[in-house]
């Protein structure tokens, strides 16, 4: 028999040979995605499956079309990710969602594809496993998400064409539906909250929309009591595992309020509170700036603030919401005393107006009985039968 003869190299294709481990390995110089020509490699099981790849590379270099550099699995790009991208450049919780999500399920479920080879079919399956195994609608859009965060990156890197996250598709997330407190529930709670050390920081949040952390992260160098304006620049935030008082998130966070008289009156009573309370600490006092601190000056947890929050909820009796749905409470009756909606905005320092008018369009019975009654008044008022 004679003998086989290795097939010879095509003109221009690159190096290719066969490894000690059997598999092909091959080698060309392209133009890669640090916009220079550098010898890339490509692997496979067979010389055809290599000779492939390269002729392919080739083929996109020729047409201007960076090749990565080298061989990125999905899962230690989605790490390079995390690192270089989001965590420099993104508020600490989105960063903090971003690679909760990563760990848990992409890398687990994902993670050892090839960067390149992330097909559709392949994402569109991994999501509909997901929601198979029991994880909520709303919670595998998070995963469809923050996959497609890190793909659009690698794109703007040139290191993929397409981003095959955003070409799935899932069912709606259902909407959650907030059904903020009356006014008579709102006065329910505060006169519940009127003995508490921490009612001045509900009633900020009740009456301005204020968020947890901004609330938490005033400091009195932020309160001009002269001019009776208080401004809205920072809040307060876990990060790795230390209270610290960050910028708030947007431009249009950063907002300067009147102080409305009841709200001075209440800041200085609180000024002497806190004077109070440091010299009884003495030398166990931490100076903070912040107006709202522990006894010992230190800044408050958010989750204690939450805690306090549901124990008046409970002892009063009151319809549960969450911390967080006071700003809607606060929205409702601005849209109900008839603030524009472009007033409201500024307020509560909403990032776009359509968050506002989101809440404002959004009605309750009330709004439905009035709308309605007027509708009837319109059609049989004026009518005998």
């Amino acid at each position: 028999m004679a003998e086989r003869k290795p097939k010879r190299r095509a003109n221009g294709e690159g190096t290719i040979y066969q490894r000690k481990d059997g598999r092909w390995e091959g080698a060309a110089y392209v133009l890669t995605s640090e916009g220079i020509y550098k010898r890339v490699r490509k692997y496979g099981k067979t010389r055809e499956e290599v000779h492939g790849k390269l002729i392919e590379a080739q083929r996109k270099s020729a047409q201007g079309v960076p090749v990565a550099d080298k061989p990125w699995k999905l899962g230690d790009y989605l790490d390079y990710w995390l690192e270089n991208v989001v965590r420099p450049s993104k508020r600490w919780n989105t960063y903090k969602k971003y690679e909760q999500t990563v760990r848990l399920y992409l890398k687990p479920g994902l993670g050892k594809l090839s960067l390149d080879r992330i097909r559709v079919a392949k994402v569109q399956a991994f999501l509909n496993a997901q929601i198979k195994a029991g994880h909520s609608v709303a919670k595998v859009h998070v995963m469809r998400m923050t996959l497609g965060a890190a793909l659009t990156r690698a794109m703007r890197e040139e290191l993929i064409t397409v981003n095959a996250a955003h070409l799935a598709t899932l069912p709606p997330a259902p909407a959650r539906k907030v059904k903020p407190w009356t006014a008579g529930e709102a006065r329910a709670f505060l006169a519940a909250a009127r003995n508490e050390p921490l009612y001045p920081a509900f009633a900020l949040m009740m009456a301005y929309g204020l968020r947890r952390g901004e609330v938490l992260g005033l400091a009195w160098d932020d309160l001009d009591m002269d001019e009776q304006t208080m401004r809205v620049h920072w809040q307060l935030q876990r990060i790795d595992g230390e209270l610290s008082r960050t910028p708030v998130k947007t431009d249009a966070g950063r907002r300067h309020l009147p102080m409305l008289p009841l709200v001075w009156e209440g800041m200085i009573e609180l000024a002497e509170r806190q004077m109070y309370a440091k010299r009884a600490a003495g030398e166990n006092w931490t100076e903070t700036g912040l107006v709202f601190t522990t006894r010992s000056g230190r800044p408050i947890e958010p989750r204690n603030l939450a805690r306090v929050f549901e124990r008046i909820c409970t002892n009063a009796g009151l319809r549960r919401i969450r911390l967080h749905d006071l700003r809607h409470t606060t929205a409702s009756l601005l849209k109900r005393m008839g603030v524009p909606p472009s007033d409201a905005k500024e307020i509560l320092g909403h990032a776009r107006i359509a968050v506002t008018l989101e809440i404002y369009t959004h009605g309750d019975n009330e709004d439905h009985r009035s709308g309605l009654g007027r509708v009837a008044g319109e059609l049989f008022g004026n009518s005998e039968s």
